[in-house]
């Protein structure tokens, strides 16, 4: 017989939430494992858990990773953006590009909503479609030819692009034929080969 569920606190299910997010979890998904904010702030009392930004929290059994920042960046986002842009370039190791802050994309209709941006965050407006993106670690991010084409559109310099193009085409990450917004965009700079 099937033991009826409690709706009291559990630490295992949060703890199996953070899990897959970096040792992060969100206001909403703490209730949802019978966390109240109330009940959230006794546990940063007590140093099981810190919070890094509104509505986000860290368990701190979690060791700490190199991109926490991404985690937080698409918690923040509802688990609705992708990492992208120069900061998905970055992690494909793409070129010599080190984005001080974290480029996110937003579903386009997002872009009529009015949020407090989170000042380390760069926001984009576009859908991505499931075969545009990859996965790196527990954050959704563009994939290369995604990424390539979009830092093309948005003006990245003609040298971190052609450099990042071609270190992708030498990989084998992209063909040729999947880079026309990078070849439009080095046109004017002598093309993707100069």
């Amino acid at each position: 017989m099937p033991q009826p569920e409690s709706n009291g606190p559990s630490w295992d299910r949060l703890f199996e939430t953070a899990a897959g997010q970096s040792g992060y979890v969100t206001t909403k998904q703490a209730a949802e494992a019978g966390y109240s904010t109330h009940l959230l702030r006794k546990h940063i009392h007590a140093g099981r858990v810190t919070r890094p930004q509104r509505g986000i929290y860290r368990l701190v059994h979690f060791p700490a990773t190199e991109h926490e920042e991404l985690v937080i960046a698409w918690l923040w986002s509802e688990q609705a953006g992708v990492i992208s842009h120069q900061t998905a370039l970055s992690l494909h190791a793409l070129s010599d590009v080190l984005p001080a802050q974290v480029h996110l994309t937003l579903p386009a209709a997002w872009s009529k909503r009015r949020f407090r941006v989170p000042p380390d965050v760069v926001l984009h407006h576009a859908d991505v479609a499931p075969e545009d993106r990859a996965w790196f670690s527990a954050v959704p991010i563009t994939n290369p030819r995604r990424t390539l084409n979009d830092c093309a559109r948005e003006g990245l310099s003609p040298e971190l692009l052609r450099q990042a193009a071609q270190q992708a085409l030498r990989r084998g990450l992209v063909t040729k034929a999947e880079l026309g917004d990078v070849e439009v965009a080095l046109e004017p700079f002598g093309g993707l080969a100069a």
